[in-house]
């Protein structure tokens, strides 16, 4: 039927021209932005996914900066834990040299004033010693103080499914340890030659061990310390002396397997797996649970004279100015020498641990990047080859629309 008030030819073409139109904006959009999902009315479903990802990507960028901060810190007491220990020998040299029988008394009394003001500059560069308002060799923030250093390795919170975590039983009988017990004397803890903790770490289906080795002769903090290096970060060790157990977490599923050096030896308390045994036995596998997401630092006294530290003794009360004094210091500065250099591996080692996550962050930054991209990036090739295919099919369809505009014409001749 030929009529003047309805033109279909005309109303489907412009139909098709306006879903043509449509398609046009759409991949001029993508080309514009290189995005195919540039926002939630894309795809709802893949907008959320990416932007949650983002955030991620974001939050393991603020853990790099803070590892960054922490690895300065660490340095900056290397770097003073070098200097003491370069001003140690320096006072070991006038201490040797003051043994000297030849020597006059103003002699000895000038090696004395040397000595003393050589001894004074430690207190000073121990002080110094500060980056970004933390310092790691003056006390303020040794391990297990109120004010331990602690650096975030992970975005992800310490309370997440993916964390876990396992305890020990309590170390000792009735009497609780402390961090600076011998692990000879601490039960459960009873350490040889030889003997060591396995610890096996899965992540997305892969396995690593790490084997941690100890002696009798460290403390338990000492062996808390080498969890925490010895392990890369992964698995991070802490005491309780309140309850006297050890807890291990990491962010991975882990298990630790008691090494015994001769497979005779007992793990008598269950500190390691929760039952007691001949050597070799396994920890039951962390479970899900208040795992951790930090790493502590251990902060130490290089002070003069501090209890229980590195220079504990190097004190005032060292005189050279006689034969006897000087060999009395000479031995004090050994002593101090030993446990500086100590003190400072397990700093160097919790450097390197810092500098693994750090590298792990950067990569696993770059593979969350790239899952975003393969998300959310739009096919620039395939693109450009659509937009061209869809400005030729715009301009035919303005065509057909600009040929059934005609048609109504021909209801004119009709009429001569």
């Amino acid at each position: 039927m030929a009529s003047i008030n309805t033109n279909y030819g005309a109303l489907v073409a412009l139909q098709s021209l306006n879903a043509t139109t449509k398609q046009l904006q759409d991949v001029q959009n993508q080309v514009n932005t290189g995005l195919k999902v540039s926002s939630a009315k894309d795809n709802g479903a893949v907008f959320a996914i990416a932007e949650g990802q983002r955030a991620r990507v974001s939050a393991l960028g603020a853990v790099q900066d803070g590892i960054d901060r922490a690895s300065s810190t660490i340095d900056t007491a290397l770097s003073a834990g070098q200097a003491i220990g370069d001003i140690l020998k320096q006072l070991k040299e006038q201490a040797v040299a003051a043994q000297a029988t030849d020597l006059s008394q103003d002699q000895r009394d000038a090696l004395q004033a040397n000595f003393a003001a050589l001894r004074n500059q430690i207190d000073q560069i121990a002080n110094a010693a500060t980056f970004n308002g933390s310092n790691l060799v003056n006390g303020t923030n040794l391990t297990g103080g109120s004010n331990a250093f602690s650096v975030l390795t992970s975005d992800i919170s310490a309370s997440s499914s993916s964390a876990y975590s396992t305890s020990s039983a309590a170390i000792g009988g009735g009497d609780l340890y402390s961090a600076s017990q011998d692990l000879a004397t601490a039960t459960g803890l009873t350490f040889a030659g030889g003997e060591a903790v396995n610890f096996s770490i899965t992540t997305s289906g892969v396995t690593t061990s790490y084997n941690v080795a100890v002696a009798g002769t460290d403390t338990i903090q000492d062996f808390l310390d080498a969890v925490n290096s010895g392990t890369n970060g992964q698995v991070q060790a802490s005491y309780d002396d309140t309850t006297g157990k050890i807890t291990y977490n990491s962010s991975a599923a882990f298990k630790a397997t008691y090494v015994d050096s001769t497979g005779a030896g007992k793990d008598d308390t269950g500190l390691f797996d929760g039952t007691t045994g001949t050597g070799g036995t396994t920890f039951t596998t962390g479970g899900g649970g208040a795992g951790s997401n930090s790493l502590a630092i251990s902060g130490y006294d290089f002070r003069l004279g501090q209890s229980g530290q590195a220079l504990s003794t190097v004190t005032s009360s060292l005189d050279i100015s006689s034969a006897t004094g000087a060999g009395a210091a000479s031995s004090a500065i050994d002593t101090a020498i030993t446990a500086l250099n100590t003190n400072l591996a397990t700093l160097g080692a919790q450097s390197k641990a810092l500098d693994t996550q750090k590298t792990f962050l950067g990569q696993l930054s770059d593979t969350i990047t790239a899952g975003i991209g393969n998300l959310v990036d739009a096919d620039m090739a395939k693109e450009s080859a659509q937009l061209q295919a869809l400005q030729v099919k715009q301009q035919l369809g303005a065509q057909a629309l600009s040929i059934a505009n005609q048609a109504p014409s021909i209801v004119l001749s009709f009429f001569k």
